[in-house]
């Protein structure tokens, strides 16, 4: 059993429990449930902004603790003023260390499209991302039969939320893809071994239907491969470790958009010469 597959076991179990615990009638008289949808395919393809999806994230299963006393108000106004287009927000307690909590207050401090990142494996779960105030979910492929996915995915756009579908290689994109996706991207993480190779997203990227929203996730830490990411057709990059195993997330997410830009331009004016 992989990582991956004790996560979907025990997410199951959890999801269960929470039913138990929190019927749909009280998540439905949530405040943020009937509010309005932040587009997280609008701010990421905006020109004026940076195509960073900035994540908040305590733990992972492959590093452990990444940044344990890090504050949510702090991190994730930090992130939006360096310049991020969007934030994720882990709300896996187990394996990564959030909670709903996390996304309610970064909801509560930003006015921005916020990813519930997650295993959903249950309509339960979107109507719950949709109650602590998400605009966008996570499905992961590679966890999801593709009839599944669809399914997940139809239910999130009838509560007006937007789709970003993970993949880690061309059989899973070809077998999950549907339209009511927005976003699809590319785990340069192997879930099953940790390894990470942004070759991944080279890779697919010309397999990816042109109405889709690409998406670099996991393993960028250099400026200059954003740039070319970039180049290949992706307008999202998912970054979170690379941010959070700083002291201050949030300065680091601002250096590195800094350089980000000032690559961006010196590609744009060597283009142009």
């Amino acid at each position: 059993m992989n990582i991956l597959d004790k996560i979907i076991a025990s997410k199951y179990k959890e999801v269960e429990e929470r039913k138990s615990l929190v019927p749909v009638k009280l998540l439905e008289s949530s405040v943020f449930f009937d509010g309005p949808v932040v587009s997280m395919k609008k701010y990421v393809t905006h020109p004026d902004k940076s195509g960073i999806i900035a994540e908040f994230k305590r733990k992972s299963p492959s590093k452990g603790v990444i940044n344990s006393s890090a504050s949510v108000e702090k991190v994730s106004i930090g992130y939006m003023q360096a310049g991020a287009s969007a934030l994720s927000i882990l709300t896996d307690k187990e394996y990564f260390g959030g909670s709903n909590e996390d996304l309610k207050l970064a909801r509560k401090y930003n006015f921005c499209p916020i990813i519930r990142k997650d295993f959903i494996v249950d309509e339960y779960q979107i109507l719950e991302a949709k109650s602590i105030g998400a605009d966008c979910i996570l499905l992961i492929a590679a966890a999801l039969e593709p009839a599944k996915l669809k399914s997940l995915a139809f239910i999130a756009k009838s509560l007006g939320m937007e789709i970003l579908m993970e993949v880690h290689d061309g059989e899973e994109l070809e077998r999950s893809l549907c339209p009511d996706l927005d976003l699809v991207g590319v785990n340069n993480r192997n879930l099953k071994t940790f390894e990470v190779s942004v070759d991944t997203s080279f890779a697919l990227a010309d397999q990816i239907p042109g109405e889709f929203v690409m998406v670099s996730e996991s393993g960028i830490s250099d400026p200059r491969t954003m740039v070319e990411l970039k180049k290949a057709g992706f307008d999202g990059f998912l970054i979170g470790e690379n941010f959070m195993k700083s002291s201050r997330p949030e300065q680091a997410a601002y250096n590195f958009i800094k350089e980000f830009k000032k690559l961006s331009a010196q590609a744009s004016e060597l283009s142009k010469a």
